[in-house]
């Protein structure tokens, strides 16, 4: 069966699953949220196998999985959880799923006891990519290998391979599309104005995702056409601690205040990610003089920020299929618990019919570089989130126009 059907499966099946708490105890999975908080649901009973074959599946399959998760204030990360579980647990794999609410020392201690717990393969997207060389140090020690998942893990030897999106091309669609947009190439005399705002420090992602924004729009900077009043341009003025909603939006109220109170006119708010431009856009809704549409960009397709690019509030969302994800994570995953070494023929064995690229060159965490699986995202906005999210069968659309994710 082709993988692209597995995801589209794997999404529709979403609709049906009983989704488990908050917490950092095993087996748990986690509720779509509207963003930015999570409500708690009640805990899943343990899925049963269907019929024999389902059992002689999960024999022949065997082993546990421990998937560490940093929390379910984020939308996006109960969508991954939910998919990884989802796709080991189809092929017949016990899943030990945690949520460490932000909380570095609670990851550690997740961590540790799915060591303790005897996992065969750990499954880490973290809270804090320099946080984690001990605890990975004791992985290693105890033979279970490790995929370092969307977030690469620095300064350890422990990991195995890393499996994300192409974060530098995530920023590179946002700064495209501002460039397209406001037609930059052909603006002569005109100018425009914009603001960053950046990811946390602690993900290793948002500085790719900030770069690859910053490069492309870099040279109509330096030609001034693009012009930044407040002056943040470098990553460290524009980060926003765990990517939080209301740091964003307090950020930016001191921003139009301080620049635009006087009638200057914002063109464009570059955001690294929805959970951000949520906080953006509602500080532009409060507190901008203008009377202009400001350009709004994001990334995650959040169930609210969907909503706010239908009522015109946010401009482009970039979306990464998460569900696929998961299919690429369950196959370097059972390859590993099989002995063997996965490369680039991975991708044409598996039969994956989404985008992926197989890099060994890209990813240094400190003490080596990283073989790194690179799916590719997409662009969504107001006129293709019918194609691109619904039709893909991820989302559904309600009677009012609105995206809501399956699940």
């Amino acid at each position: 069966m082709k993988k692209k059907f597995l995801s589209v499966l794997l999404a529709a099946s979403m609709m049906a699953t009983v989704l488990a708490g908050c917490g950092a105890s095993a087996d748990t999975a986690a509720p779509a949220a509207d963003a930015p908080a999570a409500e708690e649901a009640a805990p899943a009973e343990e899925a049963a196998p269907a019929d024999d074959a389902a059992a002689d599946t999960s024999a022949a399959a065997g082993g546990t999985v421990g998937i560490s998760m940093p929390t379910q204030s984020l939308e996006r990360w109960n969508r991954d959880g939910s998919y990884l579980k989802e796709q080991f647990e189809g092929k017949g794999y016990t899943v030990e799923l945690t949520y460490s609410d932000n909380k570095i020392d609670q990851q550690v201690k997740d961590i540790e006891g799915l060591i303790a717990d005897n996992v065969n393969l750990l499954v880490i997207a973290a809270i804090d990519g320099e946080s984690l060389t001990q605890v990975l140090a004791d992985a290693k020690a105890a033979g279970i290998p490790v995929i370092s998942y969307d977030r690469l893990i620095m300064n350890t030897d422990a990991i195995s391979y890393y499996v994300s999106f192409d974060n530098y091309t995530v920023g590179k669609l946002q700064g495209q599309y501002v460039v397209d947009a406001l037609d930059l190439d052909n603006a002569g005399d005109k100018t425009y104005n914009i603001e960053f705002t950046a990811g946390d420090p602690a993900d290793n992602n948002a500085t790719f995702f900030f770069n690859g924004a910053y490069d492309t729009l870099k040279p109509y900077i330096d030609k001034g056409t693009l012009v930044v009043p407040s002056g943040q341009t470098k990553f460290d003025q524009v980060a926003t601690a765990q990517w939080d909603t209301a740091t964003a939006m307090e950020r930016f109220q001191n921003i139009l205040g301080s620049y635009y109170s006087d009638g200057t006119q914002l063109d464009v708010a570059l955001c690294s990610n929805d959970s951000t431009a949520l906080g953006v856009t509602q500080a532009i809704q409060s507190d901008y003089a203008g009377k202009n549409s400001v350009i709004i960009t994001g990334q995650d397709g959040d169930e609210a920020n969907l909503a706010n690019i239908v009522d015109d509030k946010q401009t482009m969302t970039v979306y990464k299929a998460v569900a696929n994800e998961a299919v690429a994570t369950l196959d370097i995953g059972e390859a590993l618990l099989k002995g063997e070494t996965p490369d680039e023929g991975l991708i044409k064995s598996a039969g994956w019919e989404f985008e992926c690229t197989y890099d060994t060159e890209s990813y240094d965490n400190g003490t080596g570089v990283i073989p790194s699986y690179l799916l590719v995202p997409i662009v969504v906005t107001k006129e293709n989130i019918q194609k691109e999210l619904v039709d893909t069968g991820y989302y559904t659309m309600d009677k009012d126009g609105y995206a809501h994710p399956v699940g």
